[in-house]
């Protein structure tokens, strides 16, 4: 487990899952087009900043390592979310240790439950970690967070609790990411 610094540098995150919480879960999403973003995301985004919160994507994209799309169609796909929804940023795991494509397949610290697109995060915003948080709609989202030191949201509105892969319990639970700025 990674040991962020415990200090009060700049300004929290909340670090949002892609698929079943900015956008809608439709798999494996391969072009902008097919990028359904949820018609209140941008609103959400807006009130989270005005909270003083960096809002930053963490998100595994096995799709790349599988080969079903490349890595330049998902940073189209990027680009275009963060002009939609005004997010900081968007990081990105294209890896899987099962993956078709040689180059992506590996095991990484990068893809979640790891933390290593929370380190680079911090190390690009210079994040507060004692007070961010980890928004996501599966396990693997909610134990990233734990193994990040974080507070953790688990939402409904992708795969959420009659869906994941394992028991873990997340500080909270709500129906989509418009529940989010009330708690902040």
């Amino acid at each position: 487990m990674q040991t962020f610094k415990r200090m009060n540098l700049h300004k929290p995150a909340v670090f949002l899952d892609r698929d079943g919480v900015l956008t809608v879960e439709q798999g494996y999403v391969d072009a902008v087009e097919k990028l359904c973003i949820f018609p209140y995301a941008a609103e959400c985004v807006r009130r989270i900043h005005d909270k003083g919160f960096h809002v930053i994507v963490v998100t595994n994209q096995s799709g790349v390592a599988r080969g079903l799309f490349t890595e330049v169609k998902l940073k189209e796909m990027n680009d275009h979310l963060k002009q939609q929804t005004g997010v900081d940023d968007v990081f990105y795991c294209p890896h899987h240790p099962e993956g078709t494509v040689e180059e992506y397949r590996r095991n990484c610290n990068c893809r979640k439950p790891g933390t290593g697109m929370f380190e680079m995060a911090c190390k690009k915003f210079d994040i507060d970690m004692i007070n961010s948080y980890m928004v996501g709609d599966r396990a693997g989202d909610i134990i990233a967070g734990r193994n990040a030191g974080i507070k953790t949201i688990l939402l409904e509105s992708g795969y959420g609790t009659k869906n994941l892969e394992s028991d873990v319990s997340a500080d909270y639970v709500f129906a989509d990411l418009r529940d989010v700025p009330e708690i902040l």
